[in-house]
């Protein structure tokens, strides 16, 4: 089902359209958070390193897919409220083709070098083998993660945020289960996680194509699955990069601080393994709302409603907002049972309740920045979120490292390091906003077609 975000009433909209957005990844960052529950319970501390020492790699190709798939969703989204169906099917059999091949190759590098990947960041030698086996057998499904991802941004750019979240709620029970059994029954490790996560990637995109081909008549391409148009893969791209370095950006900036956070020891390395975990769990319904502006945005570019523009941000920053003093409360008020969820380690659980007691407070700032990077986005001016992104992991990286190496601030060293690069982050972007926001009626100069 699609839906048209150019006429109606905005705030019940982005709420509408954000709801499943945050459910779906609340699902998958369950199934995430499910993993580091069960290994750190089941398997112990060395297993918890390796995953949470493997998963920013992973991540990161993943994001580098991802960009791809935003780039692409905005033109879809553009050409969806233009009503140009022929470039959007043209649009999407193009995109689907250079990512498969992107990704069969990032898995190939990815797989071959693992053990340098992971000495490079430090693991400790006794997680140093699980690292290595769980990160080949995830990479091996990338894959599929590449092809879940685009036909659910496809979905979404046409409106349609809701199916997704029932397929990627079917595919995060599969995981649990799977973790449940492979684990705890068969006694598999963290490997046992790991198939886990391939198998239900790949139940995902099964579920989506099934769906397209039954429910979505204008995504039903048929050969034009195989049309590779070279021009619309450089309009892509060229919309898709900043996405892309964007998102390497970020996770390249959690690669380092997880590099120092392992030279630590065992239990900062688990601690900042659990609070991460939970910090995806407070950080992501900001990015949703975000994205749900981007789709708004793109669809009213498209149209050429820019009143609509205007609205759809203003309202979109006051969800942002709200959302940030609630998940303030919880992660102060609740830190000490979050933490009891992942691991009966006092030590570990002390160290975590510190740094969420800390991180709780500047959950305002990333609500900001995302919905700001969500209008720039929906209005085609993807190197405002680049340049931003990148100010927000250099300023963040240098801090926490002086606050590690030179004032020995240990845990604190990290939510204190984020704030600063956050700050950073937002005094990169105001200046851009305000330029912007000054004429409403001249948008069109940040309308990039």
């Amino acid at each position: 089902m699609t839906k048209d975000l150019t006429k109606g009433k905005i705030m019940p909209q982005l709420i509408n359209f954000t709801i499943p957005l945050i459910i779906g990844n609340i699902f998958q960052l369950t199934y995430n958070a499910v993993d580091s529950i069960i290994v750190g319970r089941f398997v112990g501390p060395e297993a918890l390193v390796a995953v949470g020492t493997a998963n920013p790699i992973t991540t990161l190709m993943i994001n580098l897919l991802n960009g791809l798939c935003m780039g692409a969703g905005i033109l879809m989204g553009v050409q969806f409220g233009a009503k140009d169906y022929k470039t959007l099917k043209r649009q999407i059999s193009t995109t689907m083709l250079a990512g498969l091949i992107f990704s069969i190759f990032i898995s190939l590098v990815c797989i071959v070098n693992a053990p340098l990947i992971l000495r490079l960041l430090q693991i400790h030698e006794s997680a140093l083998a699980m690292g290595i086996s769980y990160m080949r057998i995830v990479f091996l499904g990338l894959i599929f993660t590449y092809g879940y991802n685009f036909l659910s941004s496809t979905l979404r750019a046409l409106g349609d945020s809701t199916t997704p979240l029932y397929f990627l709620i079917a595919s995060a029970i599969i995981n649990i289960l799977g973790d449940l059994i492979f684990v705890i029954i068969f006694k598999m490790g963290s490997n046992g996680c790991a198939i886990a996560t391939v198998l239900s990637e790949f139940l995902s995109v099964v579920f989506c194509l099934i769906y397209i081909k039954r429910k979505v008549p204008i995504l039903n391409l048929g050969l034009a699955w195989f049309i590779f148009d070279k021009t619309l893969l450089a309009k892509t791209v060229s919309y898709g990069w900043a996405s892309a370095m964007q998102q390497a950006t970020v996770q390249m900036g959690k690669i380092v601080i997880q590099a120092i956070a392992n030279s630590m020891g065992i239990a900062v390395s688990a601690a900042f393994t659990i609070v991460n975990r939970i910090d995806d769990f407070a950080y992501t319904p900001e990015q949703n709302i975000g994205h749900a502006m981007t789709s708004f945005m793109a669809q009213n570019r498209g149209a050429k409603n820019y009143k609509r523009v205007k609205s759809g941000f203003l309202n979109g920053m006051k969800l942002e907002l709200i959302y940030g003093v609630f998940i303030l409360l919880v992660c102060y008020l609740l830190a000490n049972p979050l933490m009891m969820l992942f691991t009966k380690d006092v030590l570990v659980i002390k160290e975590g309740v510190t740094y969420l007691h800390v991180i709780a407070f500047c959950y305002l700032l990333p609500a900001m920045t995302n919905g700001v990077q969500g209008f720039f986005r929906g209005m085609g001016d993807l190197k405002v979120t680049l340049i931003s992104s990148f100010v927000n992991m250099f300023v963040r990286v240098i801090a926490v490292s002086i606050l590690v190496f030179i004032f020995n601030a240990e845990i604190l060293s990290f939510p204190y390091g984020y704030l600063v690069g956050w700050i950073g982050m937002l005094l990169a972007e105001i200046p851009l906003l305000i330029k912007n926001l000054r004429n409403w009626d001249k948008l069109e100069s940040i309308a990039k077609e």
